[in-house]
Parts: C-alpha cells; sequence; structure tokens
C-alpha cells in the first residue's frame, strides 16, 4: 500500500516530509559550507586588527603622556549584558535545533534588545569617563579606551544586522534549515564578541609597562 493510500485510510491529510532533492541538498551543503567559512574568515581578521590595536597600544604606554585611567563601573554592567546575549543566543540555536522556531523568536528578540542595552551602555560608559575628565585627546591612554571600544562597538552594531536576517528567517518555517544555520552563525559570533571584550578589558585594565617588558623578556 503506498503513502497516499495510507492517508486515505486513515483519514490524515498531514503531508509526508520528502528528502530533499540531490541538487538542493548539495546547494544547501554548499551554503552552509560557505557561511562558516565567510565567518570563520571575518573573525579572523577582526582578529588581527584588533590585536594590531593591543600591540600599537602596548608600544604607546611606555611614553612619558602616558596616564593609566580608572574603568568606570559601567564596563562591568556592559559585560553583564553581552554575556547574556551571548547566553541567549546560544539557547536560541539549541531552539532552532529542536525545530522551536517559537522560543527562536523570542529568544532573537531579547538578544536584540539586549545588543541594543549594551550600545546604550557603552554611551553611558564614555559619559563618565568624560565627567572624569578623560577626553578623546589629550590622554593616550583614553583615546585609546574610545577606540577600541568605538571599534568593539561597530561590529556589535553590525550584528543586528546578522539579527535581523535570522529573525526574518525564523518567522518561516520553510526556511528552518537554514534559521538553524544562522543562528549556529550569529551565537558564534557573539561568543566571539564576548571573548573580544574580555580582552580589551584585561588590555585595558591590567596591563602595564612592566607586563609587557615582562611578556616580552626586556623586564
Amino acid at each position: 500500500m503506498n503513502a497516499s493510500a495510507i492517508l486515505k485510510v486513515t483519514g490524515e491529510n498531514h503531508a509526508i516530509p520528502s528528502a530533499p532533492a540531490g541538487p538542493a541538498r548539495r546547494y544547501g551543503d554548499r551554503y552552509g559550507a560557505a557561511s562558516n567559512i565567510a565567518l570563520w574568515l571575518f573573525m579572523a581578521v577582526a582578529t588581527v586588527l584588533f590585536s594590531l590595536f593591543i600591540v600599537a597600544y602596548a608600544m604607546r604606554m611606555d611614553a612619558t603622556d602616558w596616564s593609566p585611567i580608572t574603568l568606570p563601573w559601567q564596563v562591568w554592567l556592559s559585560t553583564a549584558i553581552l554575556v547574556t546575549c551571548s547566553a541567549t543566543l546560544q539557547s536560541a540555536s539549541a531552539a532552532a535545533n529542536r525545530g522551536d522556531l517559537a522560543l527562536v523568536r523570542t529568544r532573537l528578540l531579547l538578544a536584540g534588545v539586549g545588543t541594543l542595552a549594551f550600545l546604550m551602555s557603552q554611551l553611558w560608559t564614555w559619559h563618565a569617563l568624560g565627567t572624569m575628565h578623560v577626553r578623546l585627546t589629550g590622554n593616550p591612554a583614553g583615546s585609546f579606551f574610545y577606540l577600541l571600544t568605538a571599534v568593539h562597538g561597530l561590529h556589535v552594531a553590525g550584528g543586528l544586522v546578522a539579527l535581523a536576517i535570522a529573525g526574518s528567517g525564523a518567522r518561516r518555517r520553510a526556511g528552518q534549515a537554514r534559521c538553524v544555520l544562522r543562528m549556529a552563525l550569529c551565537a558564534r559570533y557573539w561568543h566571539f564578541l564576548l571573548a573580544v571584550w574580555v580582552v580589551l578589558l584585561g588590555t585595558l585594565g591590567w596591563l602595564t609597562p612592566e607586563v609587557v617588558r615582562f611578556i616580552c623578556g626586556t623586564g
């Protein structure tokens, strides 16, 4: 008895899922592989960029006009928000794998709001520095703080575009397979943003000329 006959006998009208055609499967595999490679390449380029900034920071801090700054407490608020966003997107990726698109949409919304909150907390941090008389110019330590956090903020803001694209896919059940891929990529990117942020905080808050000389073996 074939599938159509079984449906007639049982009275069910649910469509039986069929395996994707060979060319469609191959296209999907190519799309997923290309997306993964593109994200890894982007993160590699961003890592090189931030590494060069950190090297320049380490070289500059030994000058006589360098005056260390105290990190305002708002940076810890930013850190907590970014950790929450990263965990939320990991949860959204797991929900996408289970096919729970309603939960995916909820998690995406929370991650989007959290990302905006992170950017707002960064503006608050800059305002706090301004009240401490740390300007964009004058003290190289302050200049680097503004530069590094601004570049990181641009990468975070760019991730909002990815969240919007993933959210549009999560509203279409026909694109569930692609939604799974997009959520995995978003989660990976936010983990990367969190890792970069932690490294930046370590650099801005605790890197000293003595530590640099110790690392370079010149101390």
